[in-house]
């Protein structure tokens, strides 16, 4: 190893969004698909997170690397996964420490709900770089949504169903609007640093799952190089994501070690 290069952390990612929107859905399915990428093994998992290395991201990705012009310097993702809405507690108890970068889950096919306008006020205040997960593409009306990058699936696409997909994703870059952010669709995005990413995808099929994993890749690296690398001197650090009492072990702590 050359120790004149700098050593990077995993990027944390945080999933944020309103109830069904498909949060859960969507992480199981990275963990589905990373398994069958590299069966088992292929992914660690931990006490609220889930470990993809960059092997299986390469793998799930594919292609389209090289097409967004990503090389992987990072050792992978770590995406945490807590129960209910303590993502939400740690973002307001800690100003926003627990993720380098979110993913806001919606759904395609509804307005921005409570929960997600209340992610992105806590977004905004603590200034956590965040794309959004249109899901469930696979329900808009004549889409047929299979596994795999959204973009080769958009080619075999009937004409009615893509209006159907662009009027949906117009409403959500108003709804978007209305917060005071400005976004686009990810192959129409011409400044990363100002406009939100939306990136359509399937939980349930995992279309666009490729997608968001290379442009949440390319953007952790680009945007977070200082933040994410690794001072080999310096004490660990951590994360705590919550503090409970366990009947027969008492006191107990939720944490992540991520350098």
């Amino acid at each position: 190893m050359d120790m004149s290069q700098p050593i990077y952390r995993q990027p944390i990612v945080t999933m944020l969004g309103h109830v069904d929107s498909g949060k859960t859905s969507l992480l199981d399915k990275i963990r589905g698909t990373a398994v069958q990428a590299r069966e088992a093994g292929g992914i660690t998992q931990h006490i609220g997170a889930t470990e993809v290395p960059v092997d299986v991201i390469k793998e799930m990705c594919g292609t389209l690397l090289d097409k967004f012009k990503v090389s992987i310097t990072i050792p992978g993702l770590l995406f945490i996964d807590t129960p209910g809405h303590h993502a939400f507690t740690s973002l307001r108890r800690r100003g926003g420490a627990l993720a380098d970068i979110a993913i806001l889950v919606v759904d395609i096919k509804q307005p921005l709900m409570p929960q997600a306008v209340e992610a992105i006020k806590i977004l905004r205040l603590f200034r956590v770089p965040f794309v959004v997960a249109a899901n469930k593409i696979d329900t808009l009306p004549g889409w047929r949504s299979t596994k795999g990058p959204h973009l080769q699936n958009f080619t075999k696409q009937k004409p009615e169903a893509i209006t159907k997909l662009d009027n949906a994703i117009y409403k959500l870059i108003g709804s978007l609007a209305e917060q005071n952010f400005d976004s686009e669709r990810f192959d129409r995005v011409t400044d990363f640093t100002r406009q939100i990413t939306i990136i359509p995808i399937s939980a349930k099929t995992g279309e666009g799952i490729p997608e968001l994993l290379a442009i949440i890749t390319g953007l952790a690296q680009r945007y977070m190089e200082k933040q994410l690398t690794i001072a080999e001197e310096s004490p660990g650090k951590g994360t705590i994501l919550e503090v409970k009492e366990d009947p027969g072990l008492g006191i107990t702590i939720d944490c992540i070690l991520y350098d």
